[in-house]
């Protein structure tokens, strides 16, 4: 298990009282990706009545490669259950991209935890890129995400313009699932997935909204690397608006948060 550590006695860096004691800070993002996996893999073996939500990105990628090292290192029948067992939906795809086309979030969980794990695709559920209606297919993938009872355990990263999903601001915390047109700082952001391009980053996505996410059991919010440092001290010092999309966690009971050092600006 990885180790917490206690913030240092920065009154700037002080965590805020709306997060008490659901805190923690790593001082390597191994460490972080460790600890993120571990809970994963409770939640999992758990045997959760609700789904979980999964994140794609940098920020989950090593939280991914630790989390199958976990699950392969499992007895094969405990394996197995949680291969049956499996159920999770993501919180968004680009429009206009499918499972098999480079930069999709579909190839990428492919790629990160149905194939190392051998789940089943079908149990690994993302809103349908190449829909003929995007906004039809939101209001789809909503229903389907409410038959099956909600999120239990949502994984978020952060945006580094403060949005959870695609929930770009500004944004309230009603937002449903719908179709949304990205900013040209995340197409910029997540350009590294399409040869550095921002042009070849699809100008729009299907997401889960603040709604799907802010109606989740438990949210896990992981925050890596100096690149964050800004928005996160924002996240930390604001009070909730809708131009930081990420503030309306603050209000929920079941926010846990987990970032490493650089994170913080340290």
């Amino acid at each position: 298990m990885g180790c917490s550590l206690r913030l240092p006695p920065v009154p700037s860096l002080a965590p805020p009282a709306w997060l008490a004691d659901r805190f923690e800070v790593f001082e390597r993002p191994s460490r972080l990706a460790e600890r993120v996996a571990e809970l994963l893999e409770q939640e999992l073996s758990a045997a959760p009545a609700r789904p979980l939500g999964l994140a794609t990105g940098r920020t989950m990628e090593p939280v991914y490669d630790a989390l199958v090292q976990r699950l392969l290192a499992l007895s094969p029948q405990r394996l197995k259950a949680l291969q049956v067992g499996w159920r999770s939906f993501n919180l968004d795809e680009y429009i206009g991209l499918g499972p098999t086309d480079s930069g999709s979030f579909a190839l990428e969980m492919s790629r990160q935890l149905v194939r190392p794990l051998g789940l089943e695709p079908g149990c690994v559920r993302l809103p349908d890129g190449l829909a003929e209606d995007p906004s039809a297919e939101a209001s789809r993938y909503a229903a389907a995400v409410r038959a099956a009872g909600g999120i239990g355990l949502q994984l978020l990263g952060l945006g580094s313009n403060g949005h959870v999903g695609f929930n770009e601001p500004p944004c309230g915390p009603e937002a449903p699932c719908r179709s949304v047109e990205l900013s040209a700082a995340t197409r910029s952001h997540n350009a590294v997935a399409f040869a550095g391009n921002p042009s070849r980053v699809p100008a729009g996505a299907i997401t889960l909204g603040l709604e799907q996410i802010l109606g989740a059991e438990r949210i896990l919010l992981v925050v890596s690397g100096s690149a964050k440092a800004g928005i996160l001290a924002r996240l930390l010092r604001e009070p909730p608006g809708p131009s930081l999309p990420a503030s309306w966690l603050q209000g929920h009971p079941g926010l846990h948060l987990i970032v490493d050092r650089a994170a913080l600006g340290g």
